[in-house]
């Protein structure tokens, strides 16, 4: 394929949490455009209930086509964030876009959530955004168009969403806020900051094991949407991405992509948390 068929040639993506799930779908997606992938997990080994592992994830990435690194590691420890920054800067020669995926979520009323749950949220969801991000700075600042997407939602006061788990809201619109204010604080270094966030429920193999888990599934969009909307935001300026906070279906939409019925979830899918309904 040409450049313009591969518009991520010779682009290197470090993502975190990319094991499984929306992670791996994005850096799927960005291997298909021809990018260098570098991947940051914990998973080496398989999990009792969850498929894949970074080095599946690698193998998978590999087997479309592209060159991939595994980075055993904590996102919340920041000389793992560092070595996967590293890798990517050994092996492919930089940084070009960040995927803030990594997240931990517990939903629990606030007189039942334990203070190991608050903590975990906040050191994967807002801390490790923050490493993650800091620590590719150097690199972003380097290359032409950087990117970087934080998965993580518009910043929606709808009291309902603020009362309904305070901690996963308050851990969620950190790592939109740390989004906000980095594209502020980077406006003038060429490198767009922006959040996406699905419209609906992602059939992840997470949701699957659920209680109420094949229900969900069933009434869930694929991880590719995520993925798709991601490339779209990636293969466009970044100048244009800088400070937006994204919802996937309208990423699509403003790109001709209005029939999502090939993503799954039936007639009438489950709306996301910080989602209104129209």
């Amino acid at each position: 394929m040409s450049s313009a068929q591969r518009p991520l040639a010779d682009r290197t993506l470090v993502v975190s949490g990319g094991s499984r799930g929306i992670g791996l779908a994005i850096a799927l997606g960005a291997a298909r455009q021809g990018a260098n992938v570098v991947l940051l997990a914990k998973t080496a080994e398989p999990h009792p209930k969850l498929p894949g592992t970074v080095h599946t994830a690698v193998a998978e990435v590999e087997a479309v086509g592209a060159r991939a690194v595994a980075v055993v590691g904590d996102v919340r420890k920041e000389e793992d964030v560092q070595r996967a920054v590293h890798a990517a800067v050994q092996t492919f020669g930089g940084v070009d876009i960040v995927i803030n995926n990594a997240s931990a979520i517990a939903t629990e009323p606030t007189e039942s959530l334990s203070a190991k749950k608050f903590d975990l949220m906040m050191d994967i969801n807002v801390r490790g955004t923050f490493l993650l991000t800091r620590a590719a700075l150097p690199h972003l600042k380097q290359s032409p168009g950087a990117h970087v997407i934080t998965l993580a939602p518009p910043l929606n006061l709808n009291p309902y969403w603020l009362g309904a788990h305070p901690t996963y809201t308050v851990s969620k619109y950190g790592m939109t806020l740390l989004s906000l204010g980095w594209a502020e604080e980077y406006k003038d270094s060429g490198i767009g900051f922006s959040c996406l966030w699905p419209q609906t429920y992602i059939a992840t193999s997470a949701v699957a094991n659920l209680a109420d888990g094949d229900s969900l599934a069933s009434s869930s969009r694929s991880p590719e949407i995520m993925a798709d909307a991601a490339v779209q935001i990636l293969t466009g300026p970044a100048k244009e991405a800088n400070g937006q906070t994204y919802i996937d279906a309208d990423v699509l939409a403003a790109g001709g992509i209005t029939d999502l019925s090939r993503y799954g979830g039936g007639e009438d899918p489950i709306w996301d948390i910080f989602v209104d309904k129209e």
